[in-house]
């Protein structure tokens, strides 16, 4: 017999997972420079800084954020589509 409050349960586990990870993720940097561009990333893909030439970008950066933002958005509704099926 399928008991929902294992269920949810196993949500919340999964829920605390989720988010100890994104909390060691954040901690987590990656820095890549090419053809003289630098972009600096945490873990959990937030952009920290992008420079062009030595000439720091905030535009740039910004608009790039807000892009990985709306796709995280996308992928998150997915999942509970997923996950409600």
């Amino acid at each position: 017999m399928f008991n929902p409050f294992k269920a949810l349960g196993n949500m919340q586990a999964f829920q605390q997972k989720a988010k100890a990870m994104q909390q060691a993720l954040s901690q987590e940097e990656v820095t890549i420079e090419k053809n003289g561009v630098r972009i600096v990333m945490s873990g959990d893909q937030q952009v920290r800084s992008i420079e062009v030439d030595g000439a720091m970008e905030n535009r740039i950066a910004e608009a790039f954020a807000e892009a990985i933002k709306k796709t995280q958005e996308i992928a998150a509704r997915k999942l509970l589509e997923m996950q409600s099926e």
